[in-house]
């Protein structure tokens, strides 16, 4: 496994080493003990999911408060989205900014998204199946979302003027202030 460091600390963008041939490839898609050695400390994953999405679906920019924020590990394996993880660690110097990756089954990356950060994707491809292992268990009264399109974000999701498809949870995100104050007051 190759680890991309990212230019916000924490955030880690994984290739792993595929071996193919005529009759397909094989590649290994997790290993604990490598992972927390590129993370640098211990992970433990609680729960799985896997969504499938249309093509110009947008998913987030969620997250959960604590006690219940999540760790992702995410990929995707059909398909190919953007996906954007949002710092919203009061501590961190990057607070507030974002950092932006393609995933496809194509590529084979997977995104490390830590405990702290919002997270998003949208499906670039007719569909797309996305998986993602997580450190905490959902917790919808702890759930939260950003606005995709905040202006004080500024991420860049490749939709020019057509307007991605959205849930209504989503359409109602907060923008950047408003989460970060509501994180200071949990905090």
């Amino acid at each position: 496994m190759n680890a991309i460091s990212t230019p916000i600390k924490d955030l880690f963008i994984l290739e792993p080493r595929v071996f193919g041939d005529d009759r397909g490839f094989f590649f290994e898609s997790f290993n604990q003990q490598r992972f927390n050695e590129v993370v640098g400390r211990d992970v433990l994953f609680v729960q799985d999911n896997h969504s499938k999405s249309a093509g110009g679906v947008l998913r987030g920019l969620h997250y959960q408060l604590q006690p219940y924020a999540q760790g992702k590990l995410v990929r995707v394996v059909q398909g190919s989205v953007l996906d954007v993880a949002v710092d919203l660690r009061l501590d961190s110097p990057s607070l507030g900014q974002h950092f932006c990756v393609e995933l496809s089954a194509e590529n084979k990356r997977q995104f490390w998204i830590p405990p702290g950060f919002a997270h998003g994707f949208l499906t670039l491809s007719e569909s797309a199946e996305f998986l993602y292992k997580t450190t905490n268990y959902y917790a919808p009264s702890h759930e939260r979302c950003i606005a995709w399109n905040d202006p004080a974000l500024g991420i860049d999701w490749q939709v020019g003027a057509l307007q991605p498809a959205l849930s209504g949870k989503d359409q109602a995100g907060l923008t950047l202030e408003a989460a970060i104050k509501e994180l200071k007051e949990h905090a």
